[in-house]
């Protein structure tokens, strides 16, 4: 299979040889890890409103399963297609090894603008997609939770549709339910509560403290995006630029936040917000602040703009924000990248509780579920830090190194069949 095409596969097929270069990772081993174990693609009828058949495309894909069952969201999406689904869940597969968690790598998706359907819609989309990759899914084999133009309420319809399909509840199927169809609590905000661990954790390492002083950019104010600004609101931190599909605001002394949400309740989205400047989306990523926090669609760190930007740290809350050539133009202004797989892995983590409290059916308080995550990420950001040091390495990289030696190993110790 050849899926090149896909920069967002590229990129993950290079970063992986690089850091296999590093570590003198077992060629065979490397080989295997270059390509998916099994590929899905479907074709997703589905009767529209006006009563006419439209036929969408859609993708499942295991990377790697050798410490547990595949992990990966769905994601609606036009930009959808085999190659970057086959890239982004090759990047699961080391986000799920280096939080040590005991699940592999996986991902799916639907080429479509969720936007422009209606809910009944997308209901039968997400109903008709779920049949077609039924026989690839299940609590032990591979398990699906929301990504970028999915939702807790898509994620309910999957594990229905799963679930008549047997004859039985299966709320294992999926994570990022809703709490009443057994979804975990502290799950909607994990994602972004994850990024401001890494931060927290960022600032020890780095000797500096989060404060008043503190100016944070947040591109992308969705699920991701506005949790970890509010988190860093409540810490004292200055929030002084947002962003979403519109176009972006800016305010050097702060943004009110509260004042943010009503007027996005109000009027669907930021532009217009008049109590800061308007700016651009790229504008945003070069403005004036200590923190940028990307959490849009990936490839927005370029060749182009990555020498303007002026933040000193970046977290990555989205996936694959930053392009190879501008990571090096980063890691040469003397950025602190803190890369997506590890960044971001606060969403796949509590996806992880949520699995492990449905098998069980026993369920843990929010306060039990954010406690657990800060320990599975400090614990993750501590052993990346320590091999970015020890290999002088960038922090991606050693947070590469990092899911693909415990892969590694796995794949070792269980041996090749036949």
């Amino acid at each position: 299979m050849d899926f090149n095409d896909s920069e967002i596969y590229r990129e993950a097929t290079t970063q992986l040889a690089h850091a296999a270069k590093i570590i003198n990772l077992d060629p065979n081993v490397l080989t295997r890890l270059t390509y998916p174990i099994r590929c899905l693609q479907v074709s997703v009828p589905v009767r529209m409103d006006d009563g006419k058949i439209k036929v969408f495309e859609g993708y499942r894909v295991h990377h790697n399963q050798t410490l547990g069952p595949g992990k990966g969201g769905i994601r609606y999406h036009e930009s959808v297609d085999l190659g970057e689904t086959v890239g982004l869940a090759t990047l699961m597969t080391f986000k799920c090894a280096l939080m040590h968690l005991p699940l592999g790598g996986a991902k799916g998706g639907v080429r479509v603008d969720p936007n422009k359907l209606s809910r009944g819609e997308l209901q039968r989309l997400t109903r008709r997609y779920t049949s077609e990759i039924f026989s690839f899914i299940g609590p032990e084999k591979d398990i699906p939770a929301p990504d970028v133009g999915t939702s807790a309420q898509i994620m309910d319809w999957v594990m229905d549709t799963y679930s008549q399909e047997v004859g039985h509840a299966v709320p294992g199927v999926v994570t990022g339910k809703s709490i009443e169809t057994g979804g975990s609590l502290g799950r909607s905000e994990a994602t972004g509560r994850g990024v401001v661990y890494m931060l927290i954790e960022a600032c020890k390492s780095l000797g500096t403290s989060l404060d008043a002083n503190t100016k944070i950019a947040v591109q992308g104010y969705g699920n991701v995006g506005s949790a970890a600004a509010k988190k860093l609101v409540k810490m004292g931190c200055q929030v002084v630029a947002l962003s979403d599909v519109s176009g972006g605001i800016y305010n050097a002394k702060g943004l009110n936040l509260d004042d943010v949400d009503q007027y996005i309740k109000e009027n669907k989205v930021l532009k217009g917000f008049a109590d800061a400047d308007a700016i651009t989306n790229e504008e945003l990523l070069c403005c004036d602040c200590d923190v940028l926090i990307p959490a849009a669609l990936g490839g927005v760190l370029t060749e182009e703009n990555a020498s303007k930007v002026k933040a000193k740290i970046i977290i990555e809350g989205a996936n694959n924000p930053t392009t190879k050539e501008a990571d090096m133009i980063l890691t040469d202004k003397g950025v602190f990248v803190i890369p997506d797989i590890l960044a971001n892995a606060g969403g796949v983590t509590v996806s992880y509780f949520e699995w492990v409290q449905g098998l069980n059916q026993l369920f843990w308080t929010e306060k039990e579920v954010n406690n657990r995550l800060w320990e599975i990420m400090s614990m993750a950001y501590q052993r990346v830090y320590t091999i970015h040091k020890e290999k002088k390495c960038s922090m991606r990289t050693a947070a590469l190194i990092g899911g693909i030696q415990r892969v590694s190993k796995a794949m070792l110790t269980r041996g090749f069949f036949p």
